[in-house]
């Protein structure tokens, strides 16, 4: 979700490699700034390179398949597209500490550094914690409503 090239732009390959991950979809950060320029080429390293990203995932329930919509944007947002249907938006950039990771509604901070100890989340533990939380507009007002 963002800063992979916080270390500077000679770690940006290095770190990519570490990876063991096939397709890497790299939704800029602010300190990704070599990346967004393409610096050498180098977002040749990524699938797919972004500032925002809606996201469709269709995940196996053994024979059938649930539907997830996801905003996915290094910076937290106040509203989205179809925030107030259930879409998620996952970000990163504040650092937040675990007790903090929720915003209102469907959004959550994921950011490795800050509320979960240096880990990735995974996609189910994500799909998990959102299944609970309320869906709901993030502005004082909807001018959809």
């Amino acid at each position: 979700m963002g800063d992979w090239s916080f270390g500077g732009f000679e770690r940006i390959a290095e770190l990519r490699h570490r990876i063991m991950c096939q397709n890497i979809h790299l939704v800029l950060g602010n300190h990704d700034h070599h990346i967004d320029r393409n610096k050498e080429d180098i977002q040749d390293l990524f699938a797919s390179v972004s500032k925002y990203h809606y996201l469709t995932l269709k995940v196996d329930k053994g024979g059938s398949h649930d539907v997830h919509r996801m905003v996915l944007c290094h910076f937290p947002i106040a509203s989205w597209h179809d925030l107030n249907q259930g879409v998620i938006h996952l970000h990163g950039h504040v650092h937040l500490p675990a007790h903090l990771k929720f915003g209102p509604g469907k959004m959550m901070d994921v950011g490795m550094d800050g509320s979960n100890g240096m880990e990735p989340y995974e996609l189910k533990d994500i799909l998990k914690l959102m299944e609970k939380r309320e869906k709901r507009s993030m502005i004082a007002y909807d001018h959809h409503e």
